[in-house]
């Protein structure tokens, strides 16, 4: 699915540790993914199945319009004033050109399967995975499998409809990327070509692939709208939050194609579906508070989630970089500003930890990270989250009206505690 919710989320708390730093929640966006509940919808504000909503409406909608048609020529029966031209027959051997639409679709969906969670307790919905090696393992979405990641079932399903159980290798909250395995996996998986999303340009075209509220297979298309949004999204069922510097695309996307490729114009995965920013409160469709594609969703950029991915598969647990201080989460607040305490009355900055020794001290506002801007704690986050520990960064930041800048080996911190 896709998280959703409000825009930009409301700020928590002042002075709550930086999630880069193991310890509190940032924002939230809402509902996941769209799910079909076995004992019906749920409240607004739970997972609830749209899916049934939003078909009956289609086919109502879809019998009003066919009647009208049929009461239209059967009144016009006998006219012979029709202005229509038929198009000659498309050729049975009509073959699209590889770089098309049409061409990459046909070529990608077979790599791309939508994912269903079942929790232990009965939540759980759709998303979307596509094949990420021949061993077996799908890359999607934390918040698609989190679920059914104690005790639930997973299970994957092909274009072609074949379906496969499946297990969870490792889960990376902050990131908000999982690594899924096949049981019994086919002999002749094909795995989709990852792009390089640091090379992505602002203009490109982009396609979507997933199962927007459970619709799988759906194509759709856009282009790169913007690059390094900072992203901060929430499942609506964790206390933590991820953060992202995402790609975002104009490209339809809905809850159910989180977890799905965002491919170039060359058929190349150049991202992960993960996120929108919804409609206004009540814009939802079916009335339970699931907003639908209004042209802002972001992606992972694949060079991160590729990095993470590697890390799930080989430890089963994602190693972050940090800068050993904790920030106010608040948004646009014209920096990121260095608490004045940590979590549980801990210290903000790490004795002996990469900002200590850089010289930040609390109170310190950060203002840029290398060449990017800082507006939010948030925003430092998602930057700091598309290094790898051990970079050197350079940070601006100003105390008692002076600016100062400093450079910062960043740390780690592994797993999500």
């Amino acid at each position: 699915g896709t998280p959703a919710g409000a825009w930009p989320p409301p700020p928590p708390p002042p002075a709550v540790p930086s999630y880069a730093q193991g310890a509190g929640a940032g924002s939230t966006w809402g509902a996941s993914y769209a799910a079909q509940h076995p004992e019906g919808p749920k409240p607004a504000g739970r997972r609830g199945g749209l899916i049934a909503a939003v078909l009956v409406a289609a086919l109502v909608a879809g019998g009003i319009g066919g009647g009208i048609g049929f009461w239209a020529a059967e009144r016009n029966d006998d006219a012979t004033d029709s202005t229509t031209v038929s198009a000659s027959d498309t050729p049975a051997d009509l073959k699209r050109e590889p770089g098309s639409v049409a061409g990459i679709a046909h070529k990608a969906l077979p790599s791309v399967v939508t994912i269903e969670a079942q929790g232990g307790n009965g939540e759980g919905g759709t998303g979307t995975g596509f094949v990420y090696d021949t061993q077996g393992h799908i890359l999607t979405n934390n918040h698609v499998v989190a679920s059914a990641a104690d005790g639930g079932k997973l299970a994957a399903t092909f274009s072609n409809g074949k379906k496969y159980d499946a297990e969870v290798v490792g889960r990376a909250e902050g990131y908000d990327v999982a690594v899924i395995k096949l049981k019994n996996r086919p002999a002749d998986l094909k795995p989709l070509r990852l792009g390089n999303s640091d090379r992505v340009a602002v203009g490109d075209s982009t396609i979507a692939i997933g199962a927007p509220f459970g619709l799988s297979n759906t194509v759709t298309t856009g282009i790169v709208s913007a690059k390094d949004r900072p992203v901060t999204s929430s499942d609506g069922a964790s206390s933590k939050s991820s953060y992202m510097s995402a790609l975002q695309t104009d490209a339809s996307i809905n809850p159910g194609n989180s977890g799905g490729p965002l491919l170039d114009s060359r058929g190349a995965v150049i991202g992960i579906n993960s996120a929108i920013k919804p409609a206004e409160s009540g814009g939802g469709l079916g009335g339970s508070g699931q907003s639908g594609s209004i042209g802002l969703g972001f992606a992972i950029p694949v060079n991160q989630a590729k990095y993470v991915a590697e890390q799930l598969i080989k430890n089963g647990q994602a190693v972050y970089p940090v800068i050993g201080a904790s920030v106010s989460l608040g948004e646009d607040t014209g920096g990121a500003t260095i608490s004045q305490e940590g979590a549980s009355g801990s210290q903000a900055v790490t004795p002996n930890g990469p900002a200590d020794k850089a010289g930040l001290k609390p109170g310190d506002v950060i203002t840029t990270l290398d060449d990017t801007v800082i507006d939010s704690g948030p925003t430092l986050i998602g930057q700091i989250w598309t290094h790898k520990p051990g970079d050197k960064v350079k940070i601006t930041f100003e105390r008692d009206g002076k600016e100062r800048t400093v450079d910062v080996v960043l740390g780690q911190r592994k797993g999500e505690s």
